[in-house]
C-alpha cells in the first residue's frame, strides 16, 4: 500500500510540474505572437511612412 501511494504522489507531482510549464509555455506562446505582431505592425508604420533608412 505505502509503494502505491508514493507512485501515485510521484506521479501527481510530475503532472503538476508538466501541467505548469505547459501553461507557462502556452503564455510565453502567446507573448510572443503578440510581440510579433507589434513588430510587423511597426515595420508596416516605418515602411508605409518613409522614415525608415533606405539601404
Amino acid at each position: 500500500m505505502n509503494l502505491l501511494l508514493i507512485i501515485v504522489i510521484v506521479v501527481a507531482v510530475v503532472l503538476a510540474i508538466t501541467g505548469g510549464l505547459v501553461q507557462s509555455l502556452n503564455f510565453l506562446l502567446w507573448v510572443g505572437l503578440v510581440l510579433a505582431a507589434l513588430a510587423v505592425i511597426a515595420w508596416l508604420i516605418r515602411r508605409v511612412s518613409g522614415s525608415g533608412s533606405r539601404v
